[in-house]
């Protein structure tokens, strides 16, 4: 079955959405497919951003379930503690927090096969209340992703534009000058979006303008070199 999995994630990477939504119809297993590093197509489809086929994937996950009272109950659990927190399934999400509080927080602060917590999946996909639930429960603020990027929560929510869980995380002690690959700090993030908004939030927090990236360059410079000079002014 792995071989015939490995077809849903080349349709993706070509970019044939209706030949995966055809497999995902014809045969509810693919929408258990995981790739060969055990990222989900869910999760796979999401990054990309077809959401119209995570919310296909979701409801085949339960296709085999009989009665409506399974049905309901199947979609709940159809979710792991990543897919809940990126989808912002609040239900599924406390359900795994409140199990996995027996467990002294193993899993909440647990990294994804590709290297992220449920909290760094809320703050990028804009999921503010789940990052709000996960960090009052205890989810790690200063967490560090486990592959390149070495993102913590603060730079995904910076670089989502996700400015309520950046508060969240702020108020709660994420460090706002963390560095993450290539030497970005939140800042560098909010300027090159030009988020002012979001500018103004990290330096209500003692965000450090001066402080350059790998390149040399500060924040201001980066969001001068994209054009957004009321930005670069206020930096």
């Amino acid at each position: 079955m792995e071989d015939s999995f490995n077809k849903c994630f080349e349709l993706l990477r070509a970019g044939d959405v209706e030949a995966l939504r055809h497999l995902l119809v014809q045969d509810p297993a693919y929408a258990e497919a995981r790739d060969s590093s055990g990222v989900s197509l869910l999760m796979q489809c999401l990054y990309h951003g077809h959401r119209d086929l995570v919310e296909l994937i979701v409801s085949k996950r339960t296709a085999s379930k009989k009665t409506v009272r399974e049905k309901i109950a199947g979609e709940n659990k159809a979710l792991d503690i990543f897919e809940a927190a990126a989808l912002g399934h609040l239900d599924r999400l406390k359900e795994i927090i409140r199990d996995d509080s027996v467990r002294d927080l193993s899993l909440i602060n647990s990294h994804s096969r590709d290297g992220f917590t449920a909290l760094h999946l809320a703050c990028f996909f804009a999921q503010a209340e789940a990052a709000r639930v996960l960090i009052e429960s205890g989810a790690a603020v200063d967490a560090v992703a486990a592959n390149p990027t070495r993102v913590m929560p603060l730079h995904s929510a910076a670089s989502a534009r996700n400015l309520e869980a950046a508060r969240f995380l702020l108020e709660h002690g994420a460090p706002v000058n963390a560095r993450q690959q290539a030497g970005w700090l939140p800042i560098h993030a909010a300027a090159q979006n030009g988020d002012r908004a979001m500018v103004e939030l990290l330096l209500k927090h003692h965000a450090d303008a001066k402080l350059t990236n790998d390149d040399g360059k500060t924040a201001a410079m980066v969001a001068s070199e994209k054009g957004h000079e009321q930005i670069a002014a206020l930096l």
